[in-house]
């Protein structure tokens, strides 16, 4: 099989049919069974249905995803359509397939929020990355990423799926179901964070030192990582100094300590976090990174 064939479409497939699985078991084993708060298009629905009994939940759900999918196909392209459809179809399956093969009783409240936020963070995190999305809240989100490029795609979750818990406690009055969804709500969101961002997570190094020559050549030499020459000026002595600055992975940070303070044990190190470093030895840019 082609090379490209197999990383462009097969992999991506896969990836997005075991998040659907994940994604599943969260719903079926943690929120469903303690009737925690779900968020989403579906709390919406609820709603609706609750004011307006006539609207089955079921096709009010597929009702309003249907101008979501519109706008995905004329804004973020055919693609995304695509792959959203076949996750939330599989996501769909997965639910019908996992509830009927074993009794998901409930458990205590606290963990089912937690271990429930962490599966479904990290199915929705898996799914994004395929630059997909189950639908519902999760495309809304997608398109408003496109108006608002700095906020992350959790962030931007956590605000539309806490609107729509507040409107189901308020709605049927389940204050403590609501409130339970916050808390796996929140934790969700970081994991999602977690898995689109911080697992490019690196470090940002700016060393102040008299012996910027050795440890430079140290750092390039050494440690195969690239170092800047920046101009500064000590705001004490106004005399003119040079700043290292350097890019490097988390793991490489005591390499980086340990080189510096070696060649000069009175530096001046500040280790700062980094968050997508683009460029040689790190990722690269896609156009429709999130």
């Amino acid at each position: 099989m082609n090379h490209s064939v197999w990383k462009q479409y097969i992999v991506p497939a896969l990836v997005i049919a075991a998040a659907s699985v994940i994604y599943a078991l969260s719903f079926v084993w943690c929120y469903q069974p303690n009737g925690i708060a779900f968020g989403g298009l579906t709390g919406v629905a609820q709603i609706i249905n609750r004011l307006i009994p006539a609207a089955p939940i079921g096709v009010t759900v597929i009702v309003m995803n249907v101008p979501l999918f519109l706008l995905g196909w004329k804004f973020i392209g055919g693609r995304l359509l695509v792959s959203s459809l076949y996750a939330m179809f599989l996501s769909s399956v997965a639910i019908d397939v996992l509830t009927p093969l074993y009794d998901w009783k409930p458990m205590d409240p606290m963990l089912a929020c937690i271990f429930g936020g962490l599966l479904l963070g990290l199915s929705l995190g898996l799914v994004f990355l395929q630059g997909a999305t189950t639908g519902g809240s999760d495309l809304l989100a997608r398109l408003l990423k496109l108006r608002l490029t700095w906020l992350p795609m959790g962030r931007l979750l956590l605000g539309i799926d806490l609107a729509v818990i507040l409107g189901v406690a308020l709605t049927f009055r389940a204050l403590e179901a609501a409130l339970y969804g916050l808390v796996g709500l929140y934790i969700s969101t970081i994991v999602i964070d977690g898995v689109l961002y911080g697992i490019d997570t690196a470090k940002v190094a700016y060393i102040i030192s008299d012996k910027n020559d050795a440890i430079s050549n140290a750092i390039v030499n050494g440690l195969d990582r690239g170092v800047t020459i920046l101009p500064a000026k000590g705001g004490y002595t106004g005399a003119d100094k040079n700043v290292l600055m350097c890019a490097f992975k988390q793991r490489e940070i005591a390499a980086i300590k340990a080189a510096v303070k070696e060649i000069d044990p009175e530096a001046f190190l500040i280790v700062c976090n980094a968050h997508e470093v683009l460029g040689e030895g790190f990722r690269d840019y896609k156009k429709d990174d999130l």
